[in-house]
């Protein structure tokens, strides 16, 4: 058996190429030190454990001798866990998207020795992979100095890309910024099916979670009713895991019914956030339902004994993608007749739910009422027999090998669910939600944060990797949420020391834009996150941790970090609402006001009180916060725009004072 260096990583993805005939190295300066000795191109192989087409690849070529052989031969190569090592995937992403206007997992990009990229792209198939290799030796032992000029000029591109150095003039900032962004991206909204009009089809929380807003901000009947079309067919759909919980990372459809198999938890916890928020506005009962089966699936299946939750399950088991997740009917024949007939119903065990090679895969088309009534049954007695059912296949499919885990435990995609485990807390009074929440705060603080440093990754006993942009920003936010939820002031305090750090180490000082990566960084170049995508720019996160922060402790710099950021991005950002949603999530906090909830031993419990607010207000509860400091009276006061509220007592009488 091949072994390589890759063998003593405590990456996942990193060890599942240990036993290639590639001679692989994990990402280090040093590996370039000795590129440049040898004179050697050098591969930038970037990928995740849960990825299919990553394993693909590797069967395809990396396993291969004859493969191994060449890029032994002529290359230095790298093999990096994008998970890990988002900064690295950053850049060399920007590489391949600026040469072939595509990227993807898994990226391929080759560089000089000194790092600098010269040609790149995704899968490669080997007869592919092979001329690729053998041409660009050839190109770069017979013409080197246009080799070198090409990668100057594309790191300078790459240097450019999404990245702000000069502050913007200070805006006038207006409502019909927000209305304009909404018009103009509803044009690409699927009023049929939810989400957008092409495939593959993304949940995307962030951009619901600001349509779910503003819809209910503004009354807008539209927005409203398209989010909710949305919630409800990706949560009816075969992207939702309809037996154990949580979802899959997209629908390779237009119908949400057919997923990328793998669960992400990045994915799971905005979801849970943007479920909890919707459930919270609409007490919808199928959001209710979803929520405490993911809750659920969460802390059976990704919870490690340190207290914070690993990374993602596999799409793959037993070679095959899906294989663990569907049914043939057959398969189901150890049911009743009576249970068969209600999961083909329930389920779609019919055409709505055939995948392929007689494989179904269970989705919902029908509302649980119909249901229930095509089965002469009462909603209440409906359910329990779909428990019994749920739990029946659920058992049964637990007798098959299970998909992989991705054990280790990433700051930011933690401090992401810890957000979400708190929001879906305050929708549903669940104790456990808030326990859990706990847990990762203390694994952050704990463990993570040492010297002064945030570190990102947790593996094998091991913390690792130090900390990104992304790890500060989401736990800066994380902490806000867990100490309005608890009321103790240990956890914003330790808000306001990431932010600290961010303002020193990762600020741009003209545009107060942040890099990605801190300042002792030793890549070609520092980048910034801008646009949102299917994890909110760090940069917005930013700038609502200013916003929030600056209110709380009254300082005026950081406030106007918040607005001179929102002005960076203003001109144009309706042009692409997808791209901005949690820029405009910042914008209408922004326009609306922050609500000022001061408590002093009121009359209303911290339960109550917190299930009121919303994601809009503050809640504060010590005096010693510079926001709270001249509240001396005992009671629960609201404070917005230069307006306070009488003590409040009562549940109505606070929802009339926030609302």
């Amino acid at each position: 058996m091949y072994q390589n260096a890759l063998v003593n990583e405590t990456s996942l993805y990193l060890k599942q190429h240990a036993h290639n005939p590639v001679e692989w190295h994990a990402w280090s300066p040093h590996v370039f030190e000795e590129a440049k000795k040898e004179n050697k191109l050098v591969l930038v192989s970037i990928g995740y454990s849960a990825c299919h087409w990553c394993h693909e690849m590797e069967k395809e070529c990396f396993e291969d001798e004859e493969v191994a052989e060449l890029m032994n031969k002529h290359f230095v190569c790298i093999k990096v866990d994008r998970e890990e090592r988002p900064d690295v995937d950053m850049v060399y992403m920007t590489a391949v998207q600026l040469m072939t206007q595509r990227g993807g997992w898994p990226l391929n990009c080759f560089t000089l020795p000194d790092g600098k990229p010269i040609y790149g792209g995704t899968y490669f198939p080997k007869d592919q992979w092979m001329n690729v290799l053998r041409s660009l030796v050839h190109t770069f032992q017979t013409e080197p100095q246009r080799v070198k000029e090409y990668a100057d000029n594309l790191t300078d591109g790459i240097t450019q890309s999404e990245l702000i150095h000069l502050p913007q003039e200070l805006v006038t900032r207006e409502e019909e910024k927000l209305h304009e962004l909404v018009v103009r991206w509803a044009r690409s909204w699927d009023m049929d099916e939810g989400g957008t009009t092409k495939a593959p089809k993304f949940p995307l929380p962030s951009n619901y979670l600001f349509l779910l807003r503003y819809g209910y901000h503004f009354d807008h009947a539209k927005t409203n009713s398209f989010v909710h079309l949305t919630l409800q067919k990706i949560v009816r759909g075969g992207i939702y895991d309809q037996l154990g919980g949580g979802f899959a990372r997209y629908s390779v459809d237009m119908l949400w019914k057919i997923p990328h198999f793998e669960k992400m938890l990045y994915d799971n916890a905005q979801l849970l956030e943007l479920y909890a928020e919707a459930y919270a506005l609409s007490r919808n009962e199928e959001y209710a339902r979803s929520l405490k089966q993911t809750v659920s699936w969460l802390s059976r299946e990704m919870l490690g004994e340190h207290g914070a939750f690993y990374s993602a399950i596999d799409a793959d088991s037993e070679g095959e993608e899906g294989k663990f997740y569907c049914w043939s009917k057959e398969e189901l024949g150890f049911l009743s007749k009576a249970q068969q007939a209600l999961v083909n119903d329930y389920f779609s065990v019919n055409s709505a739910g055939y995948w392929e090679e007689e494989k179904y895969v269970l989705l919902r088309r029908e509302s649980d009422e119909s249901i229930a009534r095509k089965h002469d049954y009462e909603l209440p007695e409906f359910y329990v027999k779909l428990d019994e059912i749920i739990d029946l296949l659920f058992q049964k499919r637990k007798e098959r090998i299970a998909p992989g885990i991705d054990k280790k435990s990433l700051c930011s995609w933690n401090a992401m669910l810890l957000n979400g485990l708190i929001t879906t807390y305050r929708a549903t009074n669940d104790d456990g939600c808030l326990l859990m929440a706990r847990k990762i705060g203390t694994w952050i603080r704990n463990t993570q944060f040492q010297q002064g440093i945030l570190y990102r990754n947790f593996a094998e006993g091991k913390t690792a990797i130090s900390g990104f942009l992304e790890d500060y920003a989401f736990s800066i936010e994380a902490m806000i949420a867990l100490y309005q939820a608890t009321a103790e002031l240990d956890w914003l305090l330790f808000a306001k020391e990431l932010c600290e750090i961010v303002e020193t180490k990762f600020q741009h000082k003209e545009s107060k834009m942040c890099y990605f990566s801190a300042d002792d960084d030793t890549l070609i170049t520092r980048k910034m996150e801008i646009h949102d995508n299917v994890i909110p720019s760090t940069n917005s996160v930013m700038a609502m941790n200013f916003l929030r922060l600056g209110t709380y402790f009254k300082k005026s710099d950081w406030l106007y970090y918040s607005e001179q950021m929102v002005s960076n991005v203003y001109e144009g950002m309706e042009q692409y609402g997808s791209g901005y949603s949690h820029w405009a999530n910042v914008l209408l906090l922004q326009l609306k006001g922050i609500k000022e909830v001061h408590v002093n031993d009121a009359t209303l419990s911290r339960a109550e009180i917190v299930s009121t607010c919303t994601w809009g207000e503050l809640i504060a509860y010590h005096r010693e916060i510079p926001m709270s400091e001249l509240y001396s009276s005992k009671g629960l006061y609201v404070c917005g725009n230069g307006i306070c509220s009488p003590n409040i007592e009562s549940i109505p009488a606070l929802k009339k004072a926030l609302f």
